[in-house]
């Protein structure tokens, strides 16, 4: 029987043109961030577990893969086999916005005053893999801390749209909401402080269970006059503009924003504005994020203003096209002598000088084959080349 050499579930192999493609997403959004003066920073795949669990990632914590302990550490830790979290100190971090706090907090002397970062690379979640979801994938962030102006969310929000403007999707729609009115809405509705997270995750199922299912379980967790309250709410919620959210629509193209009074966002680390993209006719989200003022805080022993918004970049990904590659040159050797050799290396340096990318390849028997495996992989040009070539002759691949 073959043994399976497919990846780990959840996680992926990608071929060039993949990787191209991938690629060529990240310098279109990394070039949007840079140019609206963020900046980009690295941070460990790596994190003190005893971070990744502190109550900064709410449910994601429960995900996070751990790493044992080493050497002489881990002996003394499986003396005690009661202990089994004893057995690990690290954990793969399984978003971008906890290891920055911690960036930040680590770096803050170094940093300016506020602090506009852009942060990209893969995550892990111990999560069971579905179709659009995987153990590992990357994530996009930029966010801004130190200033506890609506500037911050604007400039968010604008960056983002400019970034998915850049990949083609003009469709793009951010949906916002407050956590205050949030918060105020679970008053109207007779929610005691102690249930409001409970509350809000069953509200935050609206889109998967409309809004009989959210009654149902609103009823049964906390009680049948909540849940009639919220009924009626539901069916008549109020989408006028709120004033705490009117500077949003007044400095980004308010064709591009819908305030929606039901939008929740999972993570209760929010603290103020909470965002959403949605890209129509895909049916999930694209992108989100919010204010997280108490989240730098737990490290500093001081609070630190700070909001941030990442784009779902498995998902944007998929819905653009691969970046048309119009420098990839192929040179195909008519055979293996020295001079051929030479002469092929000599045009190869000389076209990389002006830009090129430009791949050697001795004839096969079957030209065609070859051709077509690097019209695939994102060459146009191809010349033959031989001994005594004195000048190339290009042709298109695809022709």
């Amino acid at each position: 029987m073959a043994k399976d050499i497919n990846p780990p579930r959840g996680m992926r192999d990608f071929l060039p043109a993949e990787k191209a493609k991938r690629e060529g997403v990240l310098g279109v959004i990394k070039g949007v961030y840079s140019s609206f003066g963020f900046q980009e920073v690295e941070t460990p795949s790596l994190e003190n577990l005893d971070r990744l669990t502190s109550g900064q990632g709410g449910d994601n914590e429960k995900l996070a893969y751990r790493v044992m302990k080493r050497g002489a550490e881990l002996d003394s830790a499986l003396t005690d086999v009661s202990n089994v979290d004893g057995l690990a100190d690290l954990g793969l971090r399984f978003d971008l916005t906890v290891p920055l706090t911690r960036f930040y907090a680590t770096n803050r002397a170094s940093l300016p005053t506020v602090f506009k970062a852009i942060q990209i690379g893969p995550v892990w979640r111990a999560e069971r893999p579905q179709k659009g979801r995987y153990r590992q994938f990357v994530q996009c962030d930029i966010d801004i801390i130190g200033d506890d102006s609506i500037l911050a969310e604007i400039e968010l929000l604008n960056a983002s749209l400019a970034a998915l403007d850049a990949l083609g999707l003009t469709g793009a729609v951010i949906r916002v909401n407050h956590r205050a009115l949030l918060m105020s809405l679970l008053d109207s509705f007779g929610v005691k402080e102690a249930d409001r997270s409970s509350a809000l995750i069953t509200l935050d199922k609206l889109d998967k269970i409309e809004i009989s299912g959210v009654v149902t379980e609103l009823s049964e967790r906390l009680g049948e006059a909540v849940a009639a309250k919220a009924k009626t709410w539901l069916e008549a919620a109020d989408v006028s503009v709120p004033s705490v959210l009117a500077p949003l629509f007044s400095a980004v193209d308010a064709t591009r924003l819908r305030f929606d009074p039901t939008l929740v966002r999972g993570m209760g680390y929010y603290t103020g504005t909470i965002f959403e993209i949605e890209m129509p006719g895909t049916g999930s989200a694209i992108g989100g994020g919010g204010r997280y003022d108490g989240m730098v805080g737990k490290w500093l022993g001081s609070d630190v203003p700070a909001v941030g918004i990442s784009i779902g970049f498995e998902r944007v990904v998929e819905l653009v096209s691969a970046p048309a590659s119009s420098n990839g040159v192929l040179l195909v050797l008519e055979d293996s002598s020295l001079e051929s050799i030479t002469t092929a290396v000599r045009f190869q340096k000389e076209l990389i000088a002006t830009g090129k990318s430009v791949r050697l390849e001795l004839k096969p028997k079957k030209l065609n084959i070859l051709l077509d495996s690097m019209l695939e992989a994102g060459f146009t040009e191809f010349a033959l080349v031989s001994g005594g070539t004195s000048e190339l002759s290009f042709k298109a691949l695809g022709n």
